[in-house]
């Protein structure tokens, strides 16, 4: 494992779509380790490989239950509605107000190939949308609610 730089919000990389995952190899294996590796040793909560410069479908998550690993990652269902502050490793030093699911549910696959489903509320649910957005080359301030000045 090693880790990884993560890449900053100006650079182009994290405005592009990503890539299916065909075949789960060795790299991509590697690249989940090194993933994980990257998001805890940042004290992170979700990590897009575009993050990390590859292009490809793959997110991991650990919102303090332990680690979810997502290959080619989509969200199936969700519902409610929640408005809290959200931030980013690509974006270090802000915040802005997001609205989000309270409930999310994804199916992806596993690093065997095997097809899984992760859902759940609050936290996990933004953890799911903000690190699938990135595979669309979303980031969070684009869908940043306004505050007014008080």
């Amino acid at each position: 494992m090693a880790k990884r730089n993560i890449r900053l919000s100006t650079e182009e990389i994290l405005r592009k779509k990503c890539k299916e995952v065909k075949n789960i190899t060795p790299n991509v294996i590697t690249l989940l380790e090194d993933m994980a590796e990257t998001m805890y040793a940042s004290n992170g909560v979700g990590l897009a490989a575009p993050q990390v410069g590859v292009l490809k479908r793959v997110v991991i998550i650990d919102i303090g239950e332990g680690l979810v690993e997502l290959i080619n990652p989509e969200i199936i269902e969700t519902s409610g509605s929640n408005i809290d502050y959200e931030g980013c490793l690509s974006i270090p030093g802000t915040s802005a107000l997001v609205e989000r699911p309270e409930y999310a549910k994804a199916k992806a696959f596993n690093r065997n190939g095997q097809e899984i489903f992760v859902e759940g509320n609050d936290l996990m649910a933004r953890a799911i949308c903000h690190e699938i957005d990135h595979l669309d080359g979303v980031l969070y301030i684009d869908k940043a609610i306004p505050e007014e000045n008080e």
